[in-house]
């Protein structure tokens, strides 16, 4: 028999369950991509990275209509302020489209300014981030070099010097998504010496003198690009923050963004379940449905138990995020537990479907190809292991 203490115990954890408010953001979400959204995208080629403006507007002024406007920008910039709980909800949702991985819902629900854009001066702030929000200027954020992504302390190399009331920046930045099309980028470049505290962030407009811009075709639909700064120019109110801070602000962006990744993976694997359920369900080989066959039930079950894990996992770094405290760990064991699930769910459907799961009537193949690109994006999953048994080693456990 459960004594008082410990039934509290069970109760508490017992009803621990996604608020309501939380359940109404997953409903209209889902009800809007599945209907609206899903409809357009369907009219799209298989690889299409973009929709028509005259598509997309009709989705953009009904998601400004449901208040999901730039979910992730604060309300006081004009966007739905969601927290980073609310975030992996929606991104969750919002993905479970073929091209969701590339772009939420096609760019329905608007294009959120990268977050540390809020930490800049008012100028700043009215200058760059609120365009994003009103009228959908583009932003591009440059953190990694051919000399290496994983390690942003040491790696970065992009020289920026200041010479009077500008600096000059020399160098190259690699496998920068969304560079061709944006308005503007954030610019991490090194002014001091080695290490972490040697790095500083610039706003850089995408049409600057001696900034070059060169396609690196991927195995995905869409490319990264390479950027090179040939003596390029940046005035000092285009510093963002002080000179040294640039680390911090990379890694707020760095580690926020891993809670919608993540869950924006598992949307993914969700829709795959889905499909191969409904398959296993119809399909008949061998005289009985492949829903009857063990071998095809036990990839069914791997697949729902692994996807209801990840996604506790990455709710829990996101609430974590929520309470104010210290979420790096929480966020890279999400990383690596969301991506590397979904591709295996992904795997799993293809595998059920067979020849119809690799053909191009169904987004099984695009997300395969593209949820290759997540184990590798938003730092590789052996460095996020690195990260959790250094933390272990420590005795921080």
């Amino acid at each position: 028999m459960i004594d008082d203490t410990a039934e509290k115990t069970a109760k508490s954890f017992g009803a621990w369950a996604m608020p309501d408010e939380y359940r109404e953001l997953q409903a209209t979400v889902r009800r809007f991509v599945q209907s609206d959204i899903k409809a357009v995208e369907d009219t799209l080629p298989h690889d299409a990275t973009y929709c028509p403006s005259d598509k997309l507007k009709p989705l953009q002024d009904k998601a400004k209509s449901l208040g999901l406007w730039c979910v992730r920008t604060p309300a006081e910039f004009g966007g739905a302020g969601l927290n980073l709980l609310g975030q992996a909800v929606f991104a969750e949702e919002a993905k479970q489209v073929r091209m969701g991985l590339y772009n939420p819902a096609m760019g329905a629900f608007g294009i959120d300014p990268p977050n540390v854009i809020w930490e800049g001066n008012r100028q700043q702030i009215e200058k760059y981030g609120l365009p994003g929000v009103d009228k959908g200027s583009k932003c591009f954020v440059a953190i990694s070099e051919s000399s290496g992504g994983a390690d942003p302390g040491r790696a970065i190399q992009l020289k920026a010097e200041q010479v009077g009331n500008k600096y000059i920046l020399n160098g190259s930045k690699m496998w920068i998504t969304g560079a061709d099309k944006a308005d503007w980028g954030i610019v991490y470049a090194r002014t001091g010496g080695r290490g972490r505290s040697g790095i500083t962030s610039f706003i850089v407009d995408r049409d600057t003198p001696g900034l070059t811009v060169k396609e690196i075709p991927v195995i995905r639909a869409y490319s990264p690009f390479e950027l090179h700064f040939d003596n390029v120019e940046i005035p000092i109110e285009n510093r963002l923050g002080e000179e040294g801070q640039g680390f911090a602000l990379a890694e707020k962006w760095l580690v926020d963004n891993r809670i919608s990744y993540s869950a924006g993976t598992l949307g993914v694997a969700s829709a795959a379940l889905d499909i191969a359920i409904a398959w296993a369900k119809e399909r008949e080989t061998f005289g009985s449905k492949l829903a009857d066959k063990q071998a095809v039930q036990w990839m069914l079950a791997d697949s729902d138990m692994e996807l209801r894990a990840a996604r506790l996992i990455v709710y829990d770094a996101a609430w974590k995020g929520d309470l104010g405290e210290d979420f790096k760990l929480e966020a890279s064991i999400a990383k690596v537990t969301a991506t590397e699930t979904a591709g295996r769910i992904v795997d799993r459907a293809i595998q059920i479907m067979g020849g119809l799961g690799l053909s191009k009537e169904l987004p099984l193949e695009r997300w395969y190809r593209e949820l290759r690109i997540h184990r590798i994006g938003e730092g590789p999953s052996e460095v996020h292991r690195m990260v959790v048994a250094r933390n272990l080693l420590s005795g921080r456990r």
